[in-house]
């Protein structure tokens, strides 16, 4: 490191999503001396968080809430001084409904993504046969499989619960947070705790019964996903990104700024070249980057520096959504809207994944007397409607919602999202993808990745992953204290 970088090290964040923004925030953090400078392509930061507040609705325009079954949500929000701002979801309408033959049903009590903690709802559920109900029953004397490898999604539901399970409840609940193909969802890189129950209990049935007897009561009627285990800020989520943005230094972030290429700076450390850097540069010469970018436009950064590694992040698929965010008054909608929201399993034939009732987990999110929905259509099943324009898509979602929730007359808000190639897809073998990445990453010193494809889907484990990789880049540094050594 030359004598300058060893007086004020210079570290680069490459994209200003969340996941970089927990970089770089923990990057100041623990070296608040260095020369730290975040480059983002867009004229914002955030990626694809985004608030919008507008008449008197409060919309998220991607995720809107985070669970806090991992820490570093939580966290980081405490720290940005918002962990008082945190609000949980409505206690009132904490159960989920599955569409079946275009009507909605309540998903039975205690049924979580893919394993029942109770089965009187399972047994009088009008979601499954009699053959269906029966067939799950069986899965509490099905042996475990005791080989090892990783497993679809489909194939371990339907050895364990059958196929009736599988499509009208699992394939729903899970396509509706990772909008994956279940024939290709490993199970190892996503609900892998379901695999550990098999293995250690013989059945999920009668592991779930087992666990939930240690819960409190107040969760035990949870239904799909843990929703009392999830929170966000009152302000939006677009709150967390200007708190991180406000932490760090003046003029530390270059927007509308992209990175082209890295190289190997003759004195050492890393040469960001790109288009739209500050002061007019075509380069600038780092010690140390994380590149919080796309897997893809991460493959294309590193190519040069190592093919193999580049061909295993470009061989990560992604999916994406379309979301469109619609207000009504609440007397144009006829369904009770008592609960979170519904998904839709693929075999309705119907161009929708799910509907969040978002002003029903959280009631400020719509204007007294209204209502907020947002409907999510795409998914690896159906790529062409994340990019469908909003003059088709439109007018195809109110159609499905009028018939779903007896919806009159036309709404007093709309605003659609679209998020095409967003969603890394965690097919069978992901988990040993990342690993190899990982150790590549191990032969390029001063260079840490993060993002959604390495480790969860999920606003925490993009946090995680952020600061993961700025401890990587400053331990590299001999900077800051407790700095790890993963990507």
């Amino acid at each position: 490191m030359s004598d300058q970088a060893a007086a004020r090290p210079r570290i680069a964040v490459v994209g200003g999503g969340i996941s970089g923004l927990a970089a770089a925030l923990r990057i100041i953090e623990k070296a608040p001396s260095c020369d730290l400078v975040v480059y983002e392509r867009d004229a914002r930061l955030g990626g694809v968080l985004e608030t919008v507040q507008q008449d008197g609705f409060q919309v998220e325009l991607s995720a809107d809430n985070f669970i806090t079954t991992v820490p570093w949500g939580v966290e980081l929000c405490r720290r940005i001084g918002l962990g008082d701002q945190l609000i949980e979801t409505n206690p009132a309408y904490r159960q989920t409904c599955v569409v079946r033959k275009g009507r909605l049903y309540k998903l039975p009590d205690g049924f979580l993504m893919m394993a029942p903690s109770r089965l009187w709802p399972l047994a009088v559920t009008p979601l499954l046969s009699p053959l269906g109900k029966l067939r799950a029953a069986l899965e509490y004397f099905i042996p475990p499989r005791r080989t090892d490898g990783d497993e679809s999604m489909a194939q371990f539901v339907r050895r364990r619960l059958g196929k009736e399970v599988f499509e009208r409840l699992v394939e729903p609940l899970v396509s509706g947070v990772y909008a994956a193909d279940m024939e290709r969802l490993s199970v190892e890189a996503t609900l892998s705790q379901f695999r550990e129950m098999e293995l250690e209990y013989g059945s999920l049935i009668r592991a779930m019964r087992a666990r939930m007897r240690q819960q409190p009561k107040s969760r035990a009627s949870d239904s799909g996903a843990r929703y009392s285990l999830f929170v966000t800020p009152r302000h939006g989520l677009s709150s967390m990104v200007e708190a991180i943005s406000a932490r760090l230094p003046a003029g530390s972030v270059s927007l509308r700024t992209e990175v082209t290429r890295l190289e190997p700076a003759p004195a050492g450390g890393w040469l960001v070249v790109g288009r739209g850097l500050p002061d007019e540069a075509s380069s600038r010469q780092f010690d140390a980057v994380v590149l919080a970018t796309p897997a893809s436009a991460a493959a294309k950064l590193l190519a040069p520096l190592d093919g193999e590694l580049s061909s295993l992040l470009s061989g990560i698929e992604h999916s994406g959504t379309a979301i469109v965010s619609i207000g009504f008054r609440r007397e144009q909608v006829a369904h009770p809207l008592n609960s979170m929201g519904a998904v839709v399993p693929a075999i309705e034939n119907i161009p929708l994944l799910a509907i969040s009732f978002s002003s029903q987990k959280y009631a400020h999110r719509a204007p007294e007397g209204h209502v907020l929905l947002r409907v999510f259509a795409g998914g690896a099943k159906r790529p062409e409607l994340a990019a469908m324009p909003d003059a088709e898509l439109v007018p195809l979602v109110l159609d499905h919602l009028r018939r779903l929730l007896g919806i009159r007359g036309e709404p007093v808000y709309c605003r659609t999202a679209h998020w095409p190639g967003t969603m890394p897809q965690y097919h069978v073998g992901h988990k040993q993808v990342v690993q190899r990445i990982r150790e590549r990453m191990g032969k390029i010193p001063g260079i840490a990745l993060a993002g959604n494809y390495l480790q969860g889907v999920g606003i925490p484990h993009c946090i995680d992953t952020g600061e993961r990789a700025a401890d990587t880049v400053l331990a590299a540094l001999r900077l800051g204290e407790g700095a790890g050594h993963e990507i």
